[in-house]
């Protein structure tokens, strides 16, 4: 893309001041035109990308290993070479929970095909623990829901027919299990034998649950709050339900549900608890004579290095998932990568609240407890909310 290289003559087109550069000093305006052919765009594109990404090799680098640095460069006003401390803190944010997100699906998967395979090889539990006839017969009914799970994942063209052969012959077995228990129990061989026609529960009667609940009713609150009220809490019943004993289809979804809608609510929840950490911050450095944004700033930073800690926190836990199966030793290295992190990250947080706020070791330990301590109540409380936000739909 050319440039010019003299200004001379040259007029602002918004407010014709004299230009003595690429920026009008009066209005802000650039001087090159919006109006340029398709690979100028692409040019702009290209020179803009580099651009940050030179920022962010020097952003990152003093970010994770260098407390305070980023920090105290801003507060001395070198701020051109670093990314901004917001936009960072959100860009590390969505990174870490998107990985989260992908590593959290992975292991809730790789665990549902174990406990299916568990189940399916007659390996799921027996009923020599039940104590009741009641209980084997919940127990029965439970696997007996689990398997038909399995065997309506395996139907259709694309089935697996050994597999389906496999989910009878066990479906047999547990129901002669429960059968034989039932008689150690005393129950009439007789009655006994009518185990071996239970039902597979229905999703929609399964554990006589209906979605028929009391509306909620509060006086002070119009009507279309509580008609809001009453589905959200007919949704966080439906959700413990299938969380709790469902069958392995419907847990599967809820657990799908809960963790989709928990990820999807923490980044505006942690756009409201940055700023109130900040504010912890000013209230335990009160006397020392610092503005809020200077505590905001500090808040940013510390929760972007918390997030791109977790980002490769994450990201070493997904590549456990994925090269355990195929090369043990792995489990080793990543293993100890987050081991360094999970130490590194309260180390980190220490020093740079020591470098930043500039008092001593004692003092600086006493706060730091403290406000440690606030903010793991503050960030319960966030998730707890993020996670009731989870179950309402």
């Amino acid at each position: 893309m050319k440039e010019l290289t003299s200004f001379e003559g040259v007029k602002c087109a918004n407010c014709t001041t004299p230009l003595e550069g690429e920026y009008c000093h009066h209005c802000g305006q650039s001087v090159h035109s919006v109006l340029r052919p398709v690979h100028g765009l692409l040019e702009e594109f290209l020179e803009t990308f580099l651009h940050i990404d030179g920022r962010i090799f020097h952003t990152l680098p003093p970010l994770m290993f260098k407390p305070g640095f980023l920090t105290l460069e801003y507060f001395a006003g070198r701020r051109v070479r670093y990314i901004a401390p917001f936009r960072l803190m959100f860009v590390m944010c969505l990174l870490s929970l998107f990985v989260i997100h992908i590593d959290t699906d992975l292991i809730t998967s790789h665990s549902a095909e174990q406990k299916q395979q568990k189940l399916l090889i007659g390996q799921g539990g027996s009923f020599a623990d039940d104590d009741d006839t009641s209980d084997v017969q919940h127990d029965l009914t439970k696997k007996l829901a689990m398997l038909d799970a399995a065997r309506a994942d395996n139907a259709g063209p694309h089935g697996n027919p050994a597999l389906i052969s496999q989910i009878d012959a066990t479906e047999q077995k547990y129901r002669d299990e429960a059968k034989q228990r039932l008689i150690d129990l005393g129950k009439s061989p007789a009655a006994a034998a009518s185990t071996a026609s239970v039902p597979v529960p229905t999703p929609e009667h399964e554990n006589g649950y209906s979605k028929a609940t009391e509306p909620v009713h509060i006086s002070w609150l119009p009507d279309f709050a509580n008609e809001r009220l009453t589905l959200l809490r007919i949704h966080i019943v439906e959700n413990i339900k299938a969380l709790s004993s469902g069958s392995l289809s419907s847990r599967q979804e809820a657990k799908e549900r809960l963790i989709t809608n928990l990820f999807g609510a923490l980044p505006g929840i942690m756009l409201v608890l940055i700023p109130v950490f900040a504010l912890v911050l000013a209230l335990f450095y009160l006397f020392r004579h610092r503005l809020y944004m200077e505590h905001l700033i500090v808040a940013l930073h510390s929760h972007a290095f918390i997030f791109a800690s977790l980002l490769l926190f994450a990201l070493a836990g997904m590549l456990q998932t994925l090269l355990t199966p195929h090369a043990h030793w792995v489990i080793y290295v990543l293993g100890t990568i987050q081991l360094a992190l999970t130490v590194w990250v309260p180390i980190y947080l220490l020093v740079m609240q020591k470098r930043v706020y500039r008092q001593g070791w004692p003092m600086t330990v006493v706060k730091y407890g403290f406000v440690g301590w606030i903010y793991t109540w503050l960030f319960g409380f966030a998730l707890a909310a993020a996670g009731i936000m989870g179950l309402a739909h």
